[in-house]
């Protein structure tokens, strides 16, 4: 089996422009959550997000690209440019056939739908753009993604709600790994900020009202945000021998279904995802240092994800850190696991363990090691990125520092 290792990172979200700034700013326990901005947010119950602000797509893409570029897919050519840059990387000859693009998201084009939902039901025009479907198709990205750097290999989207990107990083590290590619583009990239997209959510009443307070006792749901990273995984030994830095390494994925519940979580199929993503990477529970946790805020989920980490690390668990940086961000659904791997890299390689801010109040339901509000520095050699999704698809990533 090959290794496979991070040689670049990209992204966009909340917190920041990029991969840099988004780490900076969860080291500075930044909060990205505000009011939200966009047509008709006065009809919503709901009017605070994680949304991206400052994003001129004018200045980045051209008429032409943008008639075909949803605001989702624009996210993830912007992330995907910093990571290629950071990689160094080139697809040509048989490296381009080589290489694949594998990229989550939950529901693509979501602002061109809902757009072009007005024209037709509000406006009462019965004509819309003819590039409406391959704008709004959840393999946009994916396909924009490939022609841009000339990746010929797999490529494909992965659409399990909010466990989507890790579903999809899961799958290029295990094409790497069997020897299928030599480098894949993979994250993930979502844009559900619309009128449309956050009504249908409040219709599932698990929505903040103020902020977003993972694990704390007085937490009151979650909020969503928007935005995209994207990572550039590739084989150990080509990496070395290119001279390319290497961010850390993937060492073990796992992934899991409840088959119990539509909504509710379970923390069998939890703890299952856990403890494979462990034996993958060979590691003891006693090993890993730090869990991104998927941590959205809501009682459901926070209960059911200490319960099953409880269950995996049992006295390990009490040295074993655990934060959520949806705290900060808001929870980009297909997109969210992509950009909180950016705070497992910095774990590994910084020795910066990303904080879950607005926690105020101990739950003896959430009785771990949680870290608070402001970040701590830690040297950690394993860590585990967890997303639990709706439907319940779990999928569970390991990273170790090299």
């Amino acid at each position: 089996m090959k290794r496979v290792v991070i040689t670049g990172q990209g992204s966009i979200n909340a917190l920041g422009h990029s991969a840099v700034e988004t780490m900076e700013a969860m080291r500075e326990a930044t909060c990205g959550i505000k009011q939200l901005d966009f047509r008709d947010v006065d009809r919503l119950s709901i009017k605070i997000g994680g949304q991206v602000t400052g994003f001129d797509a004018e200045s980045q893409f051209n008429r032409q690209q943008i008639a075909l570029y949803d605001r989702y897919t624009q996210f993830t050519l912007h992330a995907a440019k910093e990571a290629m840059a950071q990689s160094g990387i080139e697809f040509s000859g048989e490296l381009a056939q080589r290489s694949g693009v594998i990229l989550g998201t939950a529901g693509g084009g979501m602002n061109t739908q809902d757009e072009n939902y007005r024209t037709v039901y509000e406006e009462g025009k019965n004509r819309v753009h003819p590039f409406v479907v391959p704008k709004l198709m959840n393999n946009a990205a994916t396909s924009h993604l490939s022609m841009t750097y000339n990746v010929m290999g797999p490529c494909f989207t992965v659409a399990t709600a909010c466990a989507s990107s890790n579903h999809a990083m899961g799958q290029a590290f295990n094409m790497i790994r069997c020897g299928m590619a030599d480098a894949m583009l993979t994250g993930g990239s979502e844009s559900m900020l619309c009128f449309g997209g956050v009504k249908a959510w409040e219709g599932l009443r698990v929505m903040s009202r103020d902020v977003c307070r993972p694990f704390s006792a007085n937490r009151n749901g979650m909020v969503q945000g928007e935005g995209a990273a994207v990572f550039v995984f590739e084989e150990y030994e080509h990496a070395r021998k290119r001279g390319a830095e290497i961010l850390a390494e993937v060492t073990g994925f796992a992934m899991t279904s409840d088959a119990a519940d539509i909504v509710m979580p379970s923390k069998q199929g939890a703890a299952r995802a856990i403890s494979g993503a462990l034996a993958d990477a060979k590691l003891n529970a006693s090993d890993v240092g730090y869990i991104n946790a998927h941590g959205t805020g809501t009682a459901a989920n926070d209960k059911t994800e200490c319960a099953a980490v409880s269950d995996v690390f049992g006295t390990a668990a009490d040295d074993l850190m655990i934060s959520s940086t949806k705290s900060m961000h808001g929870h980009l659904i297909g997109g969210t696991g992509a950009v909180e791997l950016l705070a497992c890299v910095m774990a590994l390689k910084d020795g910066v363990i990303a904080p879950t801010i607005g926690y105020e109040q101990e739950d003896p339901e959430c009785a771990l090691n949680v870290v608070p509000n402001v970040a701590r520095e830690a040297k950690v050699d394993h860590v585990l990125s967890n997303a639990f999704a709706f439907g319940g698809l779990n999928a569970v990533l390991a990273l170790s520092r090299i």
